[in-house]
Formats: structure tokens, sequence, C-alpha cells
């Protein structure tokens, strides 16, 4: 039978120092992180990225998790290379094989601390859920974006992905490292608790299903001619009406939000994003019953069954 073992990683992107930080203090004092007894492997995302204080060196590497190219041995660039090497050493058959892989993250956006799920698969709705039962973090489930994928943690069983913020980037910030010590002890006692099946599941969890994200207003050149709206800026979370204010222009102009659909804005003016055309996604929230899938699907995951 498989030893249960659990990937950690920070630094995906080399400027979010804050969980690399706590990894490096906790390298240093091997009891500063209650792991409750669960194996442990944890790495630095992007270490080149991290040495030359950037996001990323070629492309984005929490883009770069493309299954095709894993049986490649040609990388066109260093983040290709670095998920392949990734896989191979911690995948759920690689070197050291990991079951489940939680992705640390940080946000210049006013999010607070969230768990961001891809897709619905059962192992990482269960686990969710459970963190949400036991912190109250709200889920944004990310599917239907084929402008985004390859996501680290699709390439193990279950993953999920830690977002706290705000914060900038390159910047340590005592919140932010105080809630990902937190976050990441929870989650590995939710762990320990499922493998003991010694655990609740609740009967339901709210989700902030992502529906698309939208640009800032361009010119006819394609270049940035508006800025989010004092009145939106920092209010990821909150609904929004027809004609609430959304962005603005230097010459007075208001661009408001026309939709019918009282969606929620998450990563509201989010600094990495403007490389890739998002000034906010919106996502409608939604209550979901816990099934009985979810569980069983954790359960044998972690217990080997």
């Amino acid at each position: 039978m498989m030893k249960l073992q659990v990937l950690l990683v920070a630094g995906t992107h080399g400027n979010e120092i804050n969980g690399i930080w706590l990894f490096e203090q906790w390298e240093k004092s091997p009891f500063f992180i209650n792991t409750h007894g669960i194996k442990t492997y944890k790495v630095i995302g992007n270490p080149e990225a991290k040495k030359a204080g950037k996001r990323y060196i070629d492309n984005d590497l929490n883009r770069s998790f493309i299954e095709e190219s894993f049986s490649s041995s040609n990388y066109s660039n260093l983040e290709a290379k670095r998920a392949n090497q990734l896989v191979q050493l911690y995948g759920d058959k690689g070197e050291n094989p990991c079951q489940i892989a939680l992705d640390f993250h940080t946000t210049t956006a006013t999010m607070g601390s969230c768990l961001v799920v891809y897709g619905r698969r059962d192992t990482d709705l269960a686990l969710a859920g459970l963190i949400q039962n036991k912190l109250g973090l709200p889920i944004y489930l990310h599917e239907s974006d084929k402008k985004q994928t390859g996501f680290l943690v699709e390439s193990w069983p279950c993953g999920l992905v830690v977002e706290i913020g705000p914060v900038g980037q390159d910047l340590l910030n005592s919140r932010i490292i105080s809630q990902t010590k937190l976050i990441l002890e929870n989650l590995l006692e939710q762990i320990k608790n499922v493998n003991n099946l010694n655990l609740f599941f609740p009967d339901n969890l709210i989700i902030h299903r992502h529906i698309k994200s939208i640009d800032f207003p361009r010119d006819e050149e394609g270049n940035i001619n508006g800025f989010v709206h004092p009145l939106r800026q920092g209010r990821d979370w909150h609904p929004l009406k027809k004609n609430d204010d959304l962005f603005c222009k230097l010459n007075g102009e208001v661009i408001n939000f026309k939709e019918n659909e009282p969606y929620i804005p998450v990563f509201i003016n989010e600094a990495a994003y403007m490389e890739k055309n998002i000034a906010m996604s919106f996502t409608k929230r939604e209550l979901w019953d816990f099934e009985d899938n979810w569980k069983s699907s954790l359960i044998e995951l972690v217990c080997q069954k």
C-alpha cells in the first residue's frame, strides 16, 4: 500500500515571496509547522524566477502543466521543463509520489484568504468543503476558461490553490505569513482526519463559480485607456448591481456594469493579470449539496483503499 504523501508548493510565481519565506523558516525549524503526522514534501515552485525576483522567466509556471508536453524531452522554455521535473519528482507516479498538491499563492487584489478549485473533481471539492467548514474560506471554482489552463494542481489526483491578499509583489507581510501558516496547518489536519476516518463533512458548500473575465477599456490601438473605478477597487466578493461603476477614464467617462445577473467580481485589478488582459473576473455564488461521491473519492485517495 502506498503511503499518503502531500506536496506543498510555494513560489510557483517567483515574486510571491511570503510562502517562500515561510518554507525557509520551516526548513530551519522543523517543528515550526504542525504537519499532524502527514508526510510532506515542500518545494519552491520556480526557484529561478525567485532568484530573478520575477513572476516567471519564460512563461507562467502555473499555466505550464500541459499533459501533452510531459512526454517530450524538448522543452520550449524554462517553466515547461520545471513543470515536467515537478511531475517526475512528485507526481502520483513520480519518484516521491504525492497524492495531494497544495499550492500557496498571494495576490495584490483584496481577496482575503480563499481556496481556488479547478474543475469539478470530487476529491478537490471534498477537501475544499472540509476547509470551508472549518475556516469559512470562500471557494472560487475556476472552469470553462479556455484562455487559462495548465494549472499545477491539476496534475495531481487532488489539489487546491490557496490565495491570500492583498500584498504587493516581492513584499513580506506578517498577516499574510500568519494566514498561510494557519491554512496550511488546517489543511494537513483535515487530511489527517480523513486518513483516520475521524471527520465531519458539511451538508453544503458555497461556491463562487467562474463565469468570465473582463478586460480593461482600450482604445482603437489596443492601449488601456481606463482604470478600475475607485468605488470598485478593493471590493472583491461584493455583488454587482446593474449600473454599478466598473471603470473610469481620465476624461471623466464612467463605464458601468450593464448585465442583469448579480455577478460577484474577484481578483479585481490583480497586478499579474494585466498581461493576460484581465481587469477582474465575474463569479456567481451558488449553494451546492455536498455529494456522497465527493466524500468517498477523498477517503479512497487518502486511505489508499
